[in-house]
């Protein structure tokens, strides 16, 4: 029968239904996964495994165009598109429950609707799913497929090109067997509860690991929402690591550079000598960076490269010499990606890491509009700025150095005409993008960058060259830190300093993601992909003070113009959060770092006659040609130190002097205390047992000043008087009571008077009166009388 026109508004009100439905936390819709198609030409897997794919979409189209003559048609489609999602994803997962969800909701939206006829038995699989599984059942095993972004489709779909849109998280595929094979582990899928559960058994290959069910979890996938509190992680485990890699393992990959930004006017003379340079450079130390270079084999075979040709330093200046590029696009591609190679080769931190950045450096000033002479020599790594994360300081700062003051704390338009995106080396560079940029002090530690504008210069002597404006991020060994401070894998912490670099200092685009969708899932592109940098931001950092605050609001961290954006870092979710691990101070850890932070000085809340070892430079800290920062720490700040070292010793400290001194290594005279008998430790640290044996999984945190002022505290120790529990109720005994005749007899003797005197009360005698003393009239005239005048 064909679908009338109050059939069509009853099955248009329960795709409504549908795709109004949202999360527990109302944070997304459910629907959002299954309204389009998965692009063909980047999944044709999927295409293989799911004969009839369905969207919601394509339903709708269909139902507009009146393509449907019997309103079950529409029930059908609408119900494969979860069934295709149950079929292809692994069973918990969170596209399954959600399909399991919007399943359950359109059976029960369409019984509601008396004018739609009923439904019929729900199938336990789509059509022609067993034939389709067992046919692919000798092939290779397929990787785990996760989507790319969608393309948008100009015309609706049709229903028989239509299909759920695939999976958010990697999963292993699955085949439908009657028999299970050997070494395959049987499992079960239910139905929802409103079907009549039937089971399947369905065969998944041994080598993929089988994880709890993840618990219900409002899968972070667009917008910029507020972070919330995460839970403090517990050791990684090997199943947390599974899931990382299958995730990852899924992931669009990088297609390589693109063909924007290269170099236009080289010669191949040219190509020869800037080669020859590059291996004959020396820096100031006397160390040849080219060598690091010439380490790397000649092979590629670094996974997530984006090529897989042979290339090597001596592999490029013998092609420059037979002229072997036509074009300079193409040596300067391959010299990038020769960079690119090194990178991905070396471990980050290490010199060699360092020597291939220094040498990328001074590879894109000698191609820039303006190179540098002989001879060649640069105290900063031909970096544009001359202080880097740690050490360099605002503009307008009286502390430090005037070569140091390089920093703002905003962004400035003066003199810039902004612009929506800028080009260098293969890179778009555009707003809200993550950069490692050349680091003066280190060019083993580059600087982690934030774009907040892209820009062409308006000033007389850059006027016409591009660049980018951008907030620092400090590395951990770039702050001043506890000694019991321990840091996630990868964290870094956003500061308050802003510069302007040209696209000169540029080395790579990089990610950055708050703690909340770390722990949740992945970048998706084109703002990460699999091989590069990666890091985790939880705090901010004030070098100033040296104190490091929580981020309560994400979006107060990103540019303003993509603070609303749903499309801004949107994620591929895991299928239970991963906590990354937590490490010590990077200055604790024996190796030999020079960096710019340390660890705070214990000499200066020590106690009278407590002498405590210097830390030896190999150790951290401020070493032999470092730089080192040379300002005062706040009142404020060393009060709350000495209140908090004298509260852990059971001493009240004085307030304290500031002192001058930044080294951690450097000894300071302790300040005066006034010392108290020993007192038993009650904290729940020494509860617990002590650090020893809480390890590395256990986390401290100190009550905010708005919460602490609401208690009393220790007279003795300035300690907050903290208690778990309200206090007991007690018993107390009843003061004494008089008899109410005793009272009214003391009643009435107070309203008595007796002459002059006061009442007298319970018998007691009558106070004496006191005699007056004499006036000066009565005194004079008493002498007169006794001396006969």
């Amino acid at each position: 029968m064909p679908v009338s026109a109050a059939q069509k508004t009853a099955i248009e009100e329960v795709i409504r239904a549908i795709t109004s439905a949202s999360s527990r936390r109302a944070k997304r819709r459910l629907a959002d996964m299954f309204m389009d198609l998965v692009d063909r030409e980047s999944w044709p897997e999927y295409y293989e495994v799911i004969p009839q794919p369905r969207c919601i979409n394509g339903v709708k189209a269909n139902l507009a165009q009146n393509k449907y003559k019997n309103p079950l048609d529409a029930f059908i489609d609408l119900n494969l598109v979860f069934l295709n999602a149950l079929h292809y994803n692994e069973d918990g997962s969170q596209i399954a429950k959600d399909a399991n969800t919007l399943k359950g909701i359109l059976e029960s939206e369409w019984r509601q609707r008396p004018l739609l006829p009923a439904p019929p038995m729900s199938p336990a699989k789509p059509p022609s799913a067993t034939q389709k599984g067992n046919a692919s059942k000798d092939q290779k095993e397929r990787a785990a497929v996760v989507p790319g972004p969608i393309k948008s489709q100009t015309t609706a779909a049709s229903s028989s090109k239509s299909q759920s849109k695939a999976p958010a998280k990697p999963s292993p595929p699955i085949q439908l067997n009657s028999t299970p094979a050997p070494l395959q582990t049987r499992v079960s899928q239910t139905q929802h509860s409103d079907v009549k559960k039937e089971k399947e058994t369905v065969t998944v290959k041994a080598g993929t690991p089988e994880g709890e069910p993840s618990q219900d979890m409002d899968v972070d996938i667009g917008g910029t929402p507020e972070p919330e509190v995460v839970a403090q992680d517990s050791a990684r485990d090997g199943e947390s690591e599974e899931i990382v890699r299958q995730l990852e393992k899924g992931l669009p990959r990088w297609e390589g550079f693109a063909d924007v930004g290269w170099t236009e006017d080289l010669t191949s003379d040219r190509m020869v000598e800037i080669v020859t340079t590059l291996s004959k450079y020396r820096d100031e130390s006397g160390n040849r960076p080219a060598a690091s270079l010439e380490g790397i084999p000649e092979e590629t075979d670094i996974p997530d490269l984006s090529f897989t040709h042979a290339l090597s330093l001596r592999l490029v200046e013998s092609r420059s010499r037979m002229n072997y590029y036509e074009t300079p696009q193409a040596f300067d591609k391959e010299m990038s990606q020769l960079f690119l190679k090194a990178r991905r080769w070396y471990d980050p931190g290490t010199e060699p890491y360092g020597n291939a950045l220094a040498l990328q450096r001074f590879y894109q000033a000698l191609t820039s509009s303006n190179p540098p002479t002989p001879p060649y020599s640069s105290t900063t790594s031909f970096a544009s700025l001359p202080a880097g994360p740690g050490t360099a300081t605002p503009l307008h700062s009286v502390e430090g150095d005037a070569a140091t003051r390089v920093t703002t704390f905003r962004v400035s338009e003066k003199d810039k005409r902004i612009v929506e995106e800028v080009h260098y080396k293969g890179w778009s560079i555009r707003l809200a993008d993550w950069l490692h940029l050349s680091n003066p002090d280190d060019p083993s530690r580059p600087i982690i960058a934030h774009v907040f504008k892209c820009f062409v210069s308006e000033e007389t002597q850059r006027k016409g060259q591009p660049g980018v404006s951008v907030c620092w991020y400090y590395r951990p060994e770039q702050t001043w830190h506890p000694t019991d401070r321990q840091f996630w894998e990868n964290e870094v912490f956003k500061t308050g300093h802003f510069a302007d670099h040209p696209l000169e200092d540029i080395i790579e685009k990089i990610a950055v993601q708050f703690t909340a969708r770390h722990v949740r899932g992945r970048p998706r592109p084109p703002f990460w992909y699999p091989g590069w940098p990666l890091y985790v931001c939880d705090s901010r950092y004030h070098d100033r003070e040296r104190a490091f605050v929580k981020i309560k609001n994400w979006n107060s961290c990103i540019p303003e113009e993509v603070r609303k954006k749903e499309e801004f870092m949107q994620i591929y979710p895991f299928e239970r959060p991963v906590f990354p691990r937590r490490h010590p101070s990077p200055f604790l850890s024996g190796a030999k770092i020079v960096a710019p932070g340390g660890v705070l000085d214990a000499n200066a809340n020590a106690a009278p006659g407590e002498k405590v070892e210097p830390e030896k430079p190999e150790s951290g800290g401020a070493g032999p040609g470092t730089r080192s920062r040379t300002r005062p720490k706040r009142a404020t700040v060393q009060k709350a130190e000495a209140e908090k070292a004298a509260a852990s010793r059971g001493v009240s400290a004085t307030p304290m002097q500031p002192s001058t001194s930044l080294s951690y290594q450097q000894q300071t005279q302790p300040p005066y205390v006034q010392t108290y008998p020993p007192r038993e430790d009650r904290s729940i640290v020494a509860a617990a047992g002590g650090l020893a044996v809480l390890g590395s999984n256990a986390a401290m945190e100190e009550l905010p000043p708005e919460t602490a002022r609401h208690f009393d505290r220790d007279p003795e120790t300035n300690e907050v008087l903290w208690f778990a529990a309200p206090p007991v109720d007690i018993v107390h005994a009843p003061p004494p009571r008089h008899s109410l005749k005793y009272l009214a007899h003391l009643a009435r003797k107070r309203k008595g008077q007796a002459g002059e005197h006061a009442m007298d009360v319970d018998g007691a005698p009558p106070p004496k009166r006191q005699k007056m003393p004499m006036t000066v009239t009565e005194t004079l005239a008493a002498l007169l009388q006794e001396n006969g005048l």
